[in-house]
């Protein structure tokens, strides 16, 4: 009979311990940070080293990447030296043609069906609590247009935005949420 209460009692003891030791950490951005050991992050202003694009792109970028990590983490934004660091630069700011429409008239040239407006951005992340994490990356994402219904002017602003949404959603799930 002893054995049998001994075998239950350690059977529960080995449950219990199971159980404790599990542990379930969900967040609803996605992030792995542990905010008792990583408080604060600081953003460089990114610079527009592209040689192209609208004038203010490089401080529209450092905005959004800012309030981007605020909305959707608990760190605070400080100036310089946070826990976490993002810099970098705009690297790239490119418009091409993407489909050719032929001209009915053979005397002129064919034109652009779509262009496409490209933007790569060179991120440099430190991460003072694990710096295994710390790195450079290139993100980099797209946009087109019809240049037959619409200028580049009439466009380029909400494209831009469009694209930095998309990269500083990159940014921020490689860098906070390790994907």
């Amino acid at each position: 009979m002893t054995s049998k209460r001994n075998t239950t009692i350690l059977l529960t003891f080995v449950v219990f311990f199971w159980i404790n030791a599990c542990k379930v950490e969900y967040s609803f951005t996605g992030t792995t940070l542990d905010y008792n050991v990583t408080q604060s992050f600081s953003v460089a202003n990114f610079f527009n080293d592209s040689g192209g694009g609208p004038a203010n792109m490089g401080q529209l970028f450092t905005e959004e990447l800012k309030d981007y990590f605020q909305r959707n983490t608990q760190l605070e934004l400080i100036r310089n030296g946070g826990d976490l660091q993002l810099s970098g630069a705009i690297t790239n700011y490119t418009i091409s043609p993407q489909a050719t429409v032929s001209n009915p008239n053979s005397n002129q040239p064919d034109r652009a069906g779509q262009m496409r407006i490209t933007i790569g951005v060179e991120v440099d992340y430190v991460n003072l609590a694990n710096e295994e994490e710390n790195g450079k990356r290139t993100f980099s994402f797209f946009r087109d247009y019809d240049p037959r219904t619409t200028s580049l002017l009439q466009v380029e602003t909400e494209l831009v935005e469009v694209i930095f949404e998309n990269i500083i959603q990159d940014v921020f799930t490689s860098t906070v949420a390790n994907w």
